[in-house]
C-alpha cells in the first residue's frame, strides 16, 4: 500500500509539471522587468506563448494522459490474471476461515472442481483450517498430502485496506485479511530422497561368541570344516542382502549392506542368530553370535563407530543377540539363549593388573555402588575397599542407604577397631572428600542413575566400572577401566578373581570375606541360579580366607513379618499362560518390601513348569517388578520394555503412578505381546 501512494505522489507532480513551469516564466519576465523594461517587454511575448502552452498541457493533455494510464492499468490486470490463472502451480486465496475466495485453474484441476469458490479448503486439505489460518503472521510453509501425492504449501498473509478494488470475481469477500496458497508438488523430490535414504550404507561387525569352546568340544580333523560352515552361512546371509562381508579374525567378520535391508533384518529379527545354531557336525556346544549395526551417522567412519559401540553392548549383555546403533537410538533383537561362561581366567587376570596400574597413580580412591545397596553390592565394595588398603590408599565407601540384609553385617563394620571411623561416606560427604588425584570405583551398577551418587561421576574423572549386569542404552560415559561380565554370577565373584590376581599377599578378613561370600549366595541363589565353575572356586577362596557358611546363614535369616509376607505372595500366586507365576507382595510393616518381592519370585520358580516368575510391590506411588527364570526365559529383555533392567535370569523395573492392577495388566500385555513375536 505504501508503494501505491508513493506512485500516485509522482504522477500527481509529473501532471502539475506544466503550472510550475508557468509560474516560472511569470516570475522570469516580471524581474526582468524590474532591470529593464525593454528586455521586460520583449520576453512578455515568450511568457504569453509559454503560459498558453502549459495551459494546454494542463488541460488537455492531462485527460489524455489519465486515460492513458487507465487503458494501460486495464490491460495490465488482465495480464497478470491471466498469468495467474495460467500459473502452472496451484495458487488459491482464501478468507481467514479458509473459505476459497478464487483459484486459478491449475488449482480447480488438482482438486477436480469447475468451481472452487464458496468451499473450504480443509475439506480438500485437512490441516489448512480456521485455527491454521488463525496462527499465521508471516510467510509459513506446512506439508500436506492430497491424491496420493505430497505437497509443500506455503501460506502467505495479504492485508486489504477500504480503497482496494478486488477483482478476479471476489465479490462476497468483505473482510480486511486473505491468505495467499501456493502447492507444490514435492513427491518426486520425497521419492528421491527416500531412495537415497534406502541406499545409504549400513556398516556391521559379526562376532562368533563362542568360537574357541565349540572347536574344542570337536575332533581335530573335523574342526577346519565347522569354521568353514559357519562362514558358509555368515557369506550366504550377507549375500541374499546384496552386501559385502569380509573376515577380520577367525572369529570377526565385518560387512556392509544397504539400509535398504535393514527392515528385513528386523522383520525376519535376524535369523542369523538361530541358523548359525543349526551347524552341528558333532560339536557338543552350538555355535552362537552377535551382530552390531551401526546406520544413519554423519559419515561413514561414523557409521562404523556406531557399530562397534553396538557389538560392545552385544557382548555386554552376554551375546546372541544383534543390537542397532540408529544414530541416538538402540534397538535389541535376540538374546534367547543363556550366555557360556568362560572357564578362562585371562581376562579377570589383564583387568587386574590394569587396575593395579590406575590405583598406582591415585592416592584416594572411592567404591560406589547402586542405590539402596544389597549384599552383592556391599560385598564388592568391601573386597575393592581391602585391595585399596593393601596398596596403602585413602578409601572410603559411599553409602546412603541400604536395604534390610545388609544392615545386620553392616553394622558388625560400623565401631570395629579393625576399621576406621570414616569408613562409610554418604554422597555430599564423599563430593567433599574427593579431589583430582582420587580413582572412582564402581560396583555392581554400569547405570550412571541409579548408582549412589550420580554427580561423583561429573566431578571424578579416572573410573572402573566392575559389574554383572547385562548392559543397556544407558551406560557410563568414558570410563578409564570398564570390567563388565554378563556371564559371571555376582560382582563378589568378579572382585574375589581381582583380588587373586592384583597383588601378593592380599590378606581378606574373615568379616569381609562373610559379606562377599554372602553376596554370592544372594545373587546365585544358594548356588542355584547362574553359579558356573568360576562362582564356586571364587567361593573356595573366600572360604579359605575365612567366610563362615554359618555366621553367613545367620545374617541372612528372614525376620518374622517378612517370612509372612512372602508366603502370602506366594499364596496368592496366579500362573499365567501355564509358565509365568504374578504374583503381588503386601508393603504394609516391612522395612524391604522389594528384597521380600524378590525373595518371593525366587521360591516361585521352584515350582514346577514355571519359567519366570514376577512380584509387584507398591511403595508409594511406585510398583517395583521382580522378575525371575532359570534358562528358558530371558527377564532382562522383558525389564527393559518396562524401563528397567538387569541381567539375563534376574532383573527388575520400576514404574511410578500406576496401581498394581495396572501393573499386572501391563506384564501380562507384554508377555502376549512377547510371545506373539517369539520372543519369549
Amino acid at each position: 500500500m505504501r508503494g501505491r501512494i508513493r506512485t500516485q505522489g509522482l504522477l500527481r507532480a509529473y501532471l502539475t509539471w506544466p503550472l510550475i513551469m508557468a509560474a516560472i516564466l511569470v516570475i522570469s519576465n516580471l524581474s526582468a522587468a524590474l532591470v529593464s523594461p525593454q528586455a521586460g517587454a520583449a520576453m512578455a511575448g515568450f511568457t504569453f506563448v509559454g503560459v498558453l502552452i502549459a495551459g494546454w498541457l494542463l488541460l488537455y493533455s492531462r485527460r489524455q494522459i489519465l486515460a492513458g494510464l487507465v487503458r494501460f492499468s486495464s490491460e495490465y490486470s488482465e495480464v497478470q490474471d491471466q498469468l495467474l490463472r495460467e500459473m502452472s502451480v496451484p495458487y488459491v486465496l482464501a478468507d481467514e476461515e479458509g473459505r476459497i475466495l478464487w483459484a486459478n485453474r491449475e488449482f480447480e484441476n488438482l482438486i477436480r472442481e469447475d468451481k472452487g469458490h464458496h468451499k473450504f479448503l480443509s475439506s480438500f486439505f485437512p490441516e489448512l483450517n480456521a485455527n491454521t489460518f488463525y496462527k499465521v503472521e508471516d510467510d509459513t510453509s506446512l506439508h500436506t498430502e492430497f491424491g496420493g501425492r505430497f505437497y509443500e504449501v506455503g501460506i502467505r498473509s495479504i492485508l486489504i485496506d477500504d480503497s482496494a478494488q478486488i477483482r478476479l470475481g471476489m465479490d462476497h469477500f468483505n473482510g480486511t485479511r486473505m491468505y495467499g496458497i501456493f502447492l507444490f508438488d514435492e513427491t518426486q523430490l520425497l521419492t528421491y530422497e527416500q531412495e537415497l535414504d534406502r541406499r545409504k550404507p549400513v556398516v556391521g561387525l559379526i562376532y562368533l561368541d563362542n568360537y574357541d569352546e565349540a572347536l574344542e568340544s570337536v575332533e581335530a580333523v573335523r574342526r577346519s570344516l565347522l569354521a568353514a560352515l559357519i562362514d558358509r552361512k555368515i557369506t550366504k546371509y550377507i549375500d541374499r542382502m546384496e552386501g559385502i562381508v569380509k573376515k577380520l579374525e577367525k572369529d570377526k567378520y565385518f560387512f556392509v549392506i544397504q539400509q535398504k535391508y535393514t527392515d528385513e533384518l528386523r522383520d525376519n529379527r535376524f535369523s542369523i542368530l538361530e541358523d548359525v545354531k543349526t551347524v552341528n557336525i558333532g560339536n557338543d556346544m552350538a555355535v552362537t553370535l552377535s551382530i552390531g549395526i551401526g546406520m544413519n551417522g554423519g559419515t561413514y567412519l561414523q557409521n562404523y563407530d556406531y557399530a562397534r559401540a553396538a557389538i560392545d553392548m552385544a557382548l555386554g549383555r552376554g551375546g546372541d543377540q544383534a543390537v542397532v546403533k540408529d544414530a541416538d537410538r538402540i534397538r535389541y533383537y535376540g538374546g534367547k539363549s543363556q550366555q557360556v561362561e568362560k572357564t578362562t581366567r585371562v581376562k579377570a587376570r589383564v583387568k587386574a593388573h590394569a587396575m593395579r596400574e590406575l590405583m598406582d597413580t591415585k592416592d584416594k580412591i572411592l567404591v560406589m555402588g547402586h542405590r539402596i545397596g544389597d549384599m552383592d553390592c556391599f560385598g564388592a565394595a568391601v573386597g575393592i575397599w581391602r585391595i585399596a588398603q593393601a596398596f596403602n590408599k585413602k578409601s572410603r565407601i559411599v553409602v546412603n542407604d541400604v536395604n534390610s540384609s545388609v544392615r545386620p553385617i553392616m553394622a558388625k563394620f560400623r565401631g570395629n577397631p579393625d576399621y576406621p571411623e570414616d569408613l562409610f561416606a554418604t554422597a555430599e560427604e564423599a563430593a567433599e572428600w574427593a579431589d583430582s588425584n582420587t580413582m572412582l570405583v564402581v560396583v555392581d551398577v554400569n547405570r550412571p542413575s541409579i548408582t549412589e551418587a550420580p554427580d561423583l561421576l561429573k566431578k571424578i574423572s579416572t573410573i572402573v566400572v566392575l559389574d554383572h549386569h547385562r548392559q543397556s542404552a544407558e551406560l557410563i560415559q568414558n570410563p578409564t577401566l570398564s570390567y563388565v561380565e554378563p556371564y559371571a554370577s555376582s560382582a563378589c565373584e568378579m572382585v574375589a578373581e581381582i583380588l587373586q590376581y592384583i597383588g601378593d599377599g592380599i590378606r581378606v578378613k574373615p568379616l569381609e570375606a562373610d559379606a562377599m561370600y554372602a553376596g554370592i549366595m544372594i545373587d546365585t541363589h544358594n548356588f542355584m541360579n547362574q553359579a558356573g565353575v568360576r562362582t564356586f572356586e571364587a567361593a573356595a577362596f573366600l572360604r579359605r580366607n575365612g567366610a563362615d557358611v554359618v555366621r553367613v546363614r545367620k545374617l541372612l535369616r528372614d525376620k518374622p513379618e517378612d517370612y509372612r509376607a512372602k508366603a502370602a505372595a506366594i499364596q496368592n500366586m496366579e500362573i499365567y499362560k501355564g509358565a509365568y507365576a504374578i504374583s503381588e507382595c503386601p508393603a504394609d510393616g516391612l522395612e524391604s518390601p522389594t528384597v521380600v518381592g524378590a525373595q518371593a519370585a525366587n521360591e516361585m520358580l521352584d515350582i514346577t513348569g514355571i519359567k519366570a516368575s514376577f512380584v509387584i510391590t507398591q511403595i508409594n506411588d511406585t510398583v517395583f517388578y521382580s522378575a525371575r527364570s532359570i534358562d528358558e526365559v530371558n527377564v532382562q529383555v522383558m525389564m527393559e520394555k518396562l524401563g528397567g533392567g538387569g541381567h539375563r535370569s534376574i532383573a527388575g523395573a520400576q514404574v511410578k503412578e500406576i496401581s498394581t492392577a495396572e501393573a499386572r495388566d501391563r506384564l501380562k500385555a507384554l508377555i502376549d505381546e512377547m510371545s506373539e513375536k517369539g520372543e519369549i
